[in-house]
């Protein structure tokens, strides 16, 4: 998500100055005019404004306190805005270190939408933290965002993502039970979605994760198992401190780890489908 986001800003004129741990992946940003820092500490103090995407809790601690983190250079940006998906526990946290070390504040701003709407510009970002620190980062999360909402306090953008991350979840093994029952009932599967759209039942996931089912249209992978089923822990645990029982959330945590756990993390995430294949034969 680095790269299409990357890119995207330097299209709407922001300076940038960029770092991943996989170096190469410079190579995708490198024409737009992106400037490369050695390390997440020259990143630091050479922005304003740092826009983290990493994929857990501990790598959000290591680019910000690491031996070559953000810590490491002193003084330097006056904001974080976190995009990845983290708990809104370690949010908390890391803000907390962050402002008492670096004087800076944080928005926990996690996403909803895949690298093609990022590149246009046209992700969903559901934001956490203080209304003026909101309001320091919004122009810039609109240039990437279609729809920006300031959902609370921080960690109040993570708490709304891990609920996103519930209705997908459940919505990709629902999905693929549906697609087991219309070849079991003869019904043409392709059909579906067409005969349901404009109606109750027709959705964006119907459109594209069914469909994308229907046709096994799995390779190159769109998503990856191995991030559906580390959201939809964090969907498990969530409830679980919540004290709730929810049934229907529990069944599609538990069958997307077990397809996760047969060696499929790899695979695209809608791929989930193929569990169901000798059910229906």
């Amino acid at each position: 998500m680095g790269a299409p986001i990357a890119q995207r800003l330097r299209e709407q004129g922001y300076e940038l100055t960029v770092w991943n741990l996989e170096p190469e992946r410079y190579d995708t940003v490198k024409e737009s005019g992106a400037k490369w820092a050695s390390n997440p500490a020259d990143v630091w103090k050479n922005s304003d404004v740092v826009f983290v995407c990493v994929l857990s809790d501990a790598a959000i601690e290591s680019v910000c306190f690491g031996s070559s983190g953000f810590a490491a250079a002193g003084r330097g940006a006056r904001m974080l805005v976190d995009l990845s998906t983290t708990s809104p526990e370690a949010t908390v946290k890391l803000a907390g270190r962050l402002e008492e070390e670096l004087g800076a504040q944080w928005v926990d701003a996690p996403m909803s939408g895949g690298p093609a709407p990022a590149r246009q510009g046209e992700l969903t970002v559901m934001a956490g933290g203080d209304p003026s620190a909101f309001g320091g980062v919004e122009p810039l999360l609109r240039a990437i965002a279609q729809n920006v909402t300031l959902m609370g306090p921080l960690g109040a953008g993570q708490k709304t993502k891990i609920l996103n991350q519930a209705i997908v979840g459940a919505n990709y093994i629902l999905m693929a039970e549906i697609l087991a029952s219309c070849r079991a009932a003869g019904i043409d599967p392709d059909l579906l979605p067409v005969c349901l759209k404009g109606g109750l039942a027709d959705s964006a996931i119907l459109q594209r994760i069914y469909t994308q089912m229907s046709a096994e249209d799995f390779d190159p992978p769109r998503s990856y198992v191995r991030q559906v089923n580390k959201d939809l822990k964090s969907v498990e645990h969530f409830v679980h401190d919540l004290g709730l029982d929810l049934p229907l959330l529990d069944v599609a945590v538990r069958q997307y780890r077990r397809y996760a756990e047969a060696g499929n993390e790899m695979e695209d995430g809608a791929s989930v489908s193929r569990l169901y294949q000798k059910t229906t034969g």
